[in-house]
């Protein structure tokens, strides 16, 4: 085991049982891989399901939380579901509605690296290059996070977001539907 993979081993452990068996249910339902999901919430929380991101809230009024830091913006349409605030720390709500959001952000960009890069930059704020940028950025990270597993069985297909923030990814990490 390489020393790198220890910290997420040991939070991967420290998540409840039942948790774990989320990632593929939530995969499953929205049509998003798990493999994406874990990379992406990787990238966000570090698999903190504490996790509160309150950096940007002065600029942009909200704030990120959970696993999948998911953006406190999309409290009202979550509201209409019956989740809280509150709900999104528990970790399989908190992946739930990522791979919802997820899948959503996919469906409206495409299943490219910029729909990745755009779970995390919605470009509200950031235009033009500067939006591509951050989405690209982002793809990179999440691109580094996904367990080499997925890496390896998707070659030679794989492509890494490099110039292009449209570049197809492989259609088993990407493939999504925003159908409940």
């Amino acid at each position: 085991m390489q020393w790198g993979l220890l910290p997420g081993c040991l939070t991967l452990l420290s998540l409840p049982a039942h948790a774990l068996a989320c990632w593929d249910e939530a995969a499953q339902r929205y049509g998003v891989s798990s493999q994406l999901l874990y990379a992406v919430a990787k990238v966000e929380s570090h698999l903190n399901p504490n996790a509160l991101n309150l950096s940007h809230r002065q600029h942009t009024g909200s704030y990120d939380i959970g696993l999948m830091q998911i953006n406190s913006s999309n409290l009202p349409a979550l509201a209409r579901f019956g989740i809280s605030e509150n709900d999104l720390y528990s970790p399989c709500t908190n992946i739930h509605v990522g791979a919802w959001l997820l899948a959503q952000t996919l469906a409206r960009q495409g299943l490219s690296w910029d729909g990745v890069g755009a779970y995390n930059a919605a470009c509200t704020q950031l235009k033009g290059d500067a939006c591509q940028e951050a989405r690209r950025r982002y793809a990179w990270k999440v691109y580094r996070n996904l367990p080499a597993s997925a890496i390896q069985s998707a070659q030679p297909t794989a492509v890494r977001p490099q110039e292009r923030a449209d570049t197809k990814l492989p259609l088993f990490i990407l493939a999504a539907r925003v159908s409940p």
